[in-house]
Parts: structure tokens; C-alpha cells; sequence
């Protein structure tokens, strides 16, 4: 594979037992495209606290401890880490074009990119990618803010997605009424948006090709203190994860994300490990679509 806009990762001296064995460093015969997104610049733009740009970083050290290379029940997907896309720390504008780049190239290998973030502007690029393949998407998205912010940060995702109209739908789930203003609430509801009163996990998902996002802070900062806007009154991981293993299983997602994982926040590397945990998981309901 060649790229102009990703730093290779290396997975030396994992034990065979973890599941973190299996990754490869090439893409050949590989179902699913890991990539990280080391870059916090949308944070700063936003006044949010610094430290998501070592996110990649931190997902991977966990992702390393954490995680059966043979489970009981089901057969891992092949993974491919394609590395990190080169950012250009500040300059919000050439490092979205390099993750938009950068996963197209993934996309025409016939390859499911997962990413890692990073703010969650930047989740903006990746979908457009995967929109420009697949064409306009939906969303579901798990997170306590809307993020449609007009000005450039990382509060401003879904809001070019849908204005650009790589989106045409989205959905939140976990949002927390006292972290968004009414003016961003009107715009949602009023330009495709839907805010769930309902975080059960459903059985009911868009019937056309769908994007998943997943913001760290969706997560109550009990368990998730390491992101880069702490919730006070978030979800549990336990039911975090039963929405992610959905996403897995179901056949019209066609990209995932986990962003806003802030290292210099955690404690005990508590965060990263969930990260690493909700990537399990999301794999496991993949191994099932062929079910």
C-alpha cells in the first residue's frame, strides 16, 4: 500500500496469546483498516483541554494488554494498522484533506476503516471519504454534545457533513441537555438531525449506508476521565458497548470512529483501555455479519 499521508506503526513483541498478535502490517487479505488520527488542533480551536492528539498512541498501548487472540465464541476479522495519518499540527484545513486522502486509499483497497482520534472534527474527513465511496450517508452518533458549531473546531463534525451533504441523516444518542445551547439544538432539528430520548439499545437502525462515531465523553467521567470534555452524568462503558457491538453487526456501517480519547487526563490508563475494549467489541459484532 502506498500513501503519501501515513506513518507506519509497529506491533513487535506482542505475546501470542493477546489479540493484538494478529495484526498485520500489510493489507493483503485484510477485512478491516485501523488508523489513527493523532491530531488535537479542532480541540484548541474550541478552547477544549489539550491531550487527544496522544490518542492513537494511548489506544494501541492498551490495545497491546488487552484482548484474546483466540476467544471463545466467534473468529477475529484480519486487521491491517495502516499507521497514523502525517498531520500538520495547526493547520486544521491540510489535515483533514490528508485524512480524507489517506482513508480513500484504504477504501479502494476494499478495506472497513476504523479510526482513532484525535479531536472530533476530524471525524468530518473520515466520513466524507467513505461518503465519496459509498455515497451520502446516515449517522448515528454516540456522544454528549451535538457538535454543529459553525466555526472551525471540533465541535463542528456534523454540521459540515450534513451541510457539505455527505450526510443526509444523523442521529444522537447520549446527549446531555446541559452542554448544548438551544440555538444548536433548533439547527439540528431543523437540517436532519434527531435527538434520541431513548439510549436503550435498539434493533432499529437506518436501512441505508451508516456511519458510526463514538466520542470517549458519551462515557460518564467516572469511568472515562481521560477525554477531552469530561461528562458528569454520561453512560455507563457496560452500555456503551451494547450499542457499539450493534453497530458491528450490522451490515450498512460502513466506517467507525472512537475519538476524543485524552491521555493526560486518565488514570490507570482507565479510558484507553475502554477505548480498546469498545474496539473489541465492535469487531466481535463484525465477525457476525456473515451470520
Amino acid at each position: 500500500m502506498t500513501s503519501n499521508y501515513l506513518n507506519p506503526v509497529s506491533w513487535d513483541n506482542i505475546p501470542d496469546s493477546k489479540f493484538a498478535s494478529l495484526i498485520r502490517s500489510k493489507p493483503d487479505g485484510c477485512q478491516i483498516a485501523l488508523i489513527g488520527f493523532p491530531d488535537d488542533t479542532g480541540v484548541g480551536l474550541n478552547n477544549g483541554r489539550l491531550g487527544a492528539k496522544e490518542g492513537p498512541a494511548a489506544f494501541r498501548k492498551a490495545l497491546a494488554k488487552y484482548g484474546a487472540a483466540q476467544p471463545a465464541g466467534w473468529e477475529w476479522p484480519s486487521i491491517f494498522d495502516a499507521g497514523d495519518v502525517d498531520v500538520v499540527p495547526g493547520d486544521l484545513h491540510e489535515t483533514h484533506r490528508r485524512v480524507t486522502q489517506a482513508v480513500k486509499t484504504l477504501l479502494n483497497l476494499g478495506l472497513f476503516p476504523i479510526a482513532i482520534g484525535g479531536g472530533h472534527d476530524l471525524t468530518f474527513p473520515f466520513v466524507r471519504a467513505v461518503a465519496d465511496h459509498f455515497g451520502p450517508m446516515n449517522g448515528v452518533y454516540f456522544d454528549a454534545h451535538l457538535d454543529v458549531r459553525e466555526a472551525d473546531g471540533s465541535g463542528m463534525p456534523f454540521r459540515k457533513l450534513l451541510e457539505t451533504g455527505a450526510a443526509k441523516s444523523m442521529r444522537l444518542h447520549g446527549f446531555d441537555p446541559n452542554a448544548n445551547t438551544r440555538e444548536h439544538v433548533e439547527w439540528f432539528t431543523s437540517n436532519g438531525g434527531t435527538i434520541s430520548t431513548n439510549d436503550a439499545p435498539s434493533t432499529q437502525w437506518p436501512t441505508e449506508n451508516t456511519f458510526v462515531s463514538l466520542d470517549m465523553d458519551v462515557i460518564d467521567q467516572a469511568h472515562a476521565p481521560g477525554v477531552s470534555a469530561h461528562n458528569a452524568c454520561g453512560w455507563s462503558s457496560q452500555l456503551c458497548e451494547s450499542w457499539v457491538l450493534r453497530a458491528g453487526q450490522n451490515p450498512l456501517v460502513r466506517c467507525f470512529d472512537i475519538m476524543e480519547l485524552s491521555p493526560p487526563y486518565d488514570r490507570d490508563d482507565r479510558t484507553a483501555r475502554i477505548a480498546a475494549r469498545m474496539f473489541l467489541s465492535f469487531l466481535r459484532g463484525f465477525s457476525e455479519r456473515s451470520k
